[in-house]
């Protein structure tokens, strides 16, 4: 568990984000909160995407969220890539919802418009919705959803290999360790055998 910005960020149950997200007030940061749920990617890439990484020319939502490479952290040989994550139906009627501001290239834009928020501010922006949620003490992070996506999926029975295609993960060994196993899975395991 994460406690004062140390250890492994909290795996939320989609009860933690339900309550998480009532919490927040504005459209556009709910679907920030959507964005980082259903595609798993690091609030980083996701503070800066384009509004035409998630929209159309006529503002309809694509089938795809385009993660640019510049914007994704580095795999340790240095490179970058650009992930491109299919949109959950949930994720496409909050994308629909929203109607991005027309003065600015971003989806959250800052203020001006000229520039994305920074990852600080949509940190600041979760931390307090956790803390109204009266979740605080679990741990919670902006990377607690990109480790509740990749968890979520391994629980679902995802294959490991699909889910280092779907994530952008370029080894297992970086992968596993955001999957979390809980004692009942290791049990029913060997009460398997």
């Amino acid at each position: 568990m994460k406690i004062d910005r140390e250890g492994q960020a909290c795996v939320l149950s989609n009860d933690d984000y339900s309550k998480i997200r009532k919490q927040i007030k504005s459209k556009k940061y709910k679907l920030l909160l959507d964005l980082a749920w259903y595609t798993g990617e690091r609030w980083g890439a996701l503070v800066q995407l384009r509004v035409e990484d998630c929209y159309n020319a006529d503002l309809s939502p694509r089938e795809y969220i385009n993660f640019r490479a510049r914007t994704r952290k580095a795999s340790p040989d240095g490179k970058r890539q650009t992930r491109q994550v299919f949109v959950h139906a949930v994720l496409r009627e909050s994308l629909q919802n929203y109607k991005p501001e027309s003065n600015s290239p971003w989806m959250f834009g800052d203020r001006t418009g000229d520039k994305p928020i920074t990852l600080r501010w949509a940190d600041m922006i979760l931390r307090a919705a956790v803390e109204k949620a009266g979740l605080a003490a679990k741990g919670i992070s902006t990377h607690s959803t990109r480790r509740s996506f990749i968890t979520k999926l391994h629980r679902n029975g995802t294959d490991l290999y699909t889910i280092k295609k779907i994530t952008g993960h370029k080894d297992f060994k970086a992968l596993e360790r955001y999957v979390e196993i809980d004692s009942d899975r290791v049990k029913g395991a060997i009460a398997a055998l």
